[in-house]
């Protein structure tokens, strides 16, 4: 028998994610509650320019108390298509438009409480366009070789789950 679902209540609306609190029935016949973040959806892009490197973001996250380089990425809006959202979010993010977007995975980010599914863009062919930042958005670009950044990512210099998700889900297609 498989969870039940009995029923379930938005505990907050926020700006990007609502969290909502399920009721359900266990296979054993109990009921337990779980608080989950209901997500739209996110992409991560992995931007390499002609010289091989990577497009990295440095940005503060507050959750962690420090500054960190990440692979750009980004929320979709509504039910924004996940290539029109990589689109929207390297040219917001890096300055740079991906004459090439090629979609070469996808991941749940933390199954365990969230909804939220992140597709993973290799980008290439880059050129200057950049998009405004959003307003809560302050980003450095930083460009790393791939290899460097492979290397990193195994010494565990990047911190980030869903940097070190694509960089593993990316390697086969990176050259360097």
């Amino acid at each position: 028998m498989p969870f039940q679902l009995i029923k379930s209540e938005i505990v907050l609306q926020g700006r990007t994610f609502k969290i909502r609190r399920d009721l359900l029935k266990t296979p054993d016949g109990r009921e337990t509650k779980y608080e989950i973040v209901d997500h739209g959806g996110s992409v991560i892009l992995l931007p390499i320019d002609q010289n091989g490197n990577l497009l990295f973001v440095r940005q503060y996250r507050h959750a962690a108390g420090m500054d960190m380089l990440e692979l750009p990425a980004g929320t979709r809006e509504g039910d924004e298509p996940f290539e029109e959202c990589a689109a929207r979010e390297i040219r917001e993010e890096t300055g740079m438009a991906a004459g090439t977007l090629k979609r070469i995975g996808s991941f749940y980010l933390a199954p365990g409480y969230s909804t939220e599914y992140m597709g993973v863009f290799l980008a290439t062919d880059l050129t200057h366009n950049p998009l405004q930042a959003d307003d809560d958005e302050f980003l450095s670009v930083e460009k790393i070789p791939v290899q460097e950044a492979l290397q990193m990512a195994e010494r565990g210099e990047l911190p980030d789950a869903k940097t070190l998700a694509a960089l593993l889900i990316a390697k086969p297609y990176l050259k360097g």
